[in-house]
């Protein structure tokens, strides 16, 4: 399977040109043959937001004709999507990410760990459970921004059989360390493909830094930027790899198995609140 990381500015509430924007991001991944496409978090209707409010009037339901409007795209190129939105459920509001398909939404998930930060000041704190979606044979598990700097839910995804981890994220400046260290620490800690797709420019006096980045079992880089110029990062990848947990180094003398070799029955501090 090709992968494609797209690293993109956003347009500030403006959930239509935000849409076009996607779109022509898919016609440019299909163009290069990928088969799952990933996109940064709240793309579809930017992050800095100063009240809930203000925040509310950007949502989309999840049966919002916008998901249809991308599930065509994905149908015309037959690949899948992951993206990130804020989501209005009643009164309630999250930030979210979609993983999207030609017959629609597969699923989608709702950002936990909430920094003091834009708009995950004033959203609600996500409900469903760290899960695996199915994108096609690739087996994909979400994850948004703060997530990442907790390596927990990023286990749970390993345990529960991700391929692919899609953490869509809004890295501001201040976080390039973040975005260099964390994504391959997150692939080798669990053996698999880690993509991480920032966003870039500017939005209400927040930079954001790009520096996204496709990541290989055993926390080996595939594609990154180095900027915060927009791009889009392409990545072959092998199932099979993320799957097969073992790794012998050296033939009989330096083997070692990322899920076997865990002690679970010591880690039970990690349960209990801080």
């Amino acid at each position: 399977m090709k992968l494609a990381c797209v690293q993109t500015d956003v347009v500030f509430a403006d959930v239509n040109a935000n849409l076009d924007r996607v779109l022509r991001w898919i016609d440019q991944a299909s163009e290069a043959k990928a088969e799952l496409v990933i996109f940064p978090e709240c793309v579809l209707c930017g992050y800095s937001y100063e009240s809930r409010d203000e925040a509310y009037q950007q949502a989309l339901s999840i049966g919002s004709p916008t998901f249809a409007t991308i599930a065509d795209a994905c149908a015309k190129y037959n690949l899948r999507v992951t993206l990130g939105f804020l989501e209005a459920d009643g009164d309630r509001l999250f930030n979210s990410s979609a993983l999207i398909g030609p017959s629609g939404v597969i699923g989608h998930y709702r950002k936990i760990h909430l920094p003091h930060l834009g708009v995950d000041r004033f959203v609600d704190r996500g409900d469903i459970p760290y899960r695996i979606l199915a994108a096609g044979e690739v087996n994909v598990g979400l994850a948004i921004c703060y997530d990442c700097s907790f390596p927990e839910p990023m286990r749970i995804l390993g345990l529960e059989g991700a391929d692919v981890i899609a953490l869509g994220t809004n890295w501001p400046i201040g976080a390039v360390r973040t975005a260099e260290i964390v994504p391959p620490a997150r692939s080798m800690e669990n053996h698999l493909f880690f993509v991480a797709a920032n966003r870039v420019g500017t939005e209400r006096g927040f930079e954001f830094c790009g520096r996204s980045s496709i990541c290989g079992p055993d926390g080996v880089v595939l594609a990154a930027s180095s900027d915060d110029q927009e791009t889009m990062l392409f990545a072959d990848i092998d199932p099979a790899q993320a799957r097969n947990k073992r790794i012998e180094r050296t033939v009989g003398k330096h083997v070692i198995h990322r899920m076997n070799d865990r002690r679970p029955e010591f880690y039970d501090r990690i349960s209990r609140p801080s």
